[in-house]
């Protein structure tokens, strides 16, 4: 049986000797006489001739004065043998711990695969090959290992899966690293921002999902929306690069409208806060004084605080009187009832039906 490689035999992987056979034929020329034309034994043209030896530098040299025919030709001819080789060979000695592994990634595959990082078509073998080269990893069985030396050595958590995890932080920096940012990170500009953020809070998704690009870049700031996966316990990842802007990545785990908007300026909060040394990955169970200033930053900045304390003390929480509060506040009613929710003053069913109204499903595509 002939074996094959991506619909490809491997017969037709053609060594360069085929062609030096060929050129002989052609003008008649005998492999003794090209023997003496390059100064090379018998023995050695018969075998490239017969494809059991390389062509090498030295012997393309002489080639080149002994057929006229560029040193260059042959060299490229024998680096593409190699290459398709070791191709051929490295997609049948793919093990099967790799195969396996394709299997943990089956969602974040057809993710990249619609949104078109990936080819759909692939799989196998091949979609292996194609996963160590957006990786850039030899196998994916060493992807634990490299997990240690970055991120995942900080989440100590069950709720994290390495494969997963490294994967979908590698698609944030390859979905971020074609935004075009004309300046690095300008924290003033960010904070002038802000209004014209929160008043997104009104607006459909579509202008959701356009606008908060605009403003972002316009700060310095590469913003995406990336599917959350389970195994990757992230809300937010911000991360520094190299020409002084930042990417802003987000996820949104639950669509609901208030627990993104308080993510949303949860990260901003770190941004502005100074909290960003290198990368810094908000994952679902992080806590510390970095988390509680985010958090206080994201609730004063969606509600006034001193308005707040007033609602609280007055402690009328039926509808009609949040939507009147919210009417004066120039801000929607699920951005108070989520807020009075997660502060333990409401319960989580009720007004459930108000917050489902504004479900957001703004990450079917990235941004």
């Amino acid at each position: 049986m002939v074996e094959k490689m991506n619909g490809l035999s491997r017969e037709f992987i053609i060594h360069p000797g085929e062609t030096v056979k060929e050129i002989l034929e052609e003008r008649g020329m005998t492999q003794r006489e090209l023997a003496i034309r390059t100064g090379v034994t018998e023995k050695h043209i018969s075998n490239v001739v017969n494809c059991q030896k390389p062509i090498s530098v030295s012997f393309a040299k002489k080639l080149e004065y002994a057929l006229g025919i560029d040193a260059s030709f042959w060299i490229n001819l024998q680096a593409n043998y190699d290459k398709e080789l070791a191709d051929f060979e490295e997609v049948n000695q793919i093990s099967d711990e790799e195969l396996a592994i394709l299997s943990k990634l089956k969602k974040i595959t057809e993710y990249i695969q619609e949104i078109g990082l990936l080819n759909p078509h692939l799989q196998g073998a091949m979609l292996v090959i194609e996963w160590r080269k957006l990786l850039n990893v030899s196998s994916l069985v060493s992807i634990p290992e490299i997990s240690q030396f970055g991120a995942l050595r900080l989440a100590v958590s069950d709720k994290v899966d390495p494969y997963i995890f490294f994967t979908w932080l590698r698609i944030c920096d390859l979905i971020t690293q074609d935004q075009k940012v004309n300046q690095g990170l300008n924290t003033d500009r960010l904070k002038s921002k802000l209004p014209l953020i929160r008043r997104l809070t009104f607006e459909d998704v579509n202008t959701i999902r356009l606008k908060l690009k605009e403003y972002f870049n316009e700060c310095g700031i590469k913003f995406a929306l990336v599917k959350h996966f389970s195994g990757a316990p992230v809300q937010g990842v911000i991360k520094e690069n190299n020409d002084g802007t930042l990417n802003l990545i987000m996820t949104v785990r639950r669509k609901f409208a208030d627990v993104f908007w308080f993510t949303l300026f949860h990260e901003i909060g770190h941004i502005l806060n100074g909290d960003i040394r290198g990368r810094l990955i908000d994952y679902e169970f992080t806590k510390g004084e970095l988390e509680d200033r985010a958090d206080e930053f994201a609730a004063n900045t969606l509600i006034d605080p001193e308005h707040y304390r007033i609602l609280i003390e007055k402690g009328d929480f039926s509808l009609p009187h949040l939507q009147r509060f919210c009417s004066e506040q120039n801000i929607p009613t699920f951005i108070l009832i989520g807020r009075l929710q997660r502060d333990g003053i409401l319960k989580y069913h009720q007004y459930s039906e108000e917050k489902t109204r504004y479900n957001l499903d703004i990450t079917k595509n990235t941004m």
